[in-house]
């Protein structure tokens, strides 16, 4: 985790799914009830995959706090938008 003044940001890497995500939400339940004021953005720069709980827990995350999220790749990118709430929009490749 990385702590600045008005932000704190959670870098996940690997795999958000079995397990994991359990661990990433008992992680989640303690940070949540740290934040005060400050927001949160989670990295997702990392992760290789997420399963269909990983995906519920990164929108529980963004509705508990309107968590940001950081991604690089496509994959990442549309479970970021899907967390948060964003319509998918088609490409013009995908069109």
């Amino acid at each position: 985790m990385i702590e600045e003044r008005k932000t704190k940001t959670v870098r996940l890497e690997g795999r958000l799914a079995g397990p994991w995500v359990t661990e990433c939400d008992r992680c989640w339940q303690m940070l949540a009830s740290s934040l005060g004021s400050k927001r949160v953005r989670v990295d997702l720069r990392g992760v290789t995959h997420i399963d269909s709980n990983g995906r519920r827990l990164l929108t529980a995350i963004h509705q508990e706090s309107g968590a940001e999220f950081l991604a690089d790749t496509p994959m990442m990118k549309f479970f970021a938008a899907e967390a948060q709430g964003q319509r998918h929009t088609k490409t013009r490749r995908e069109k």
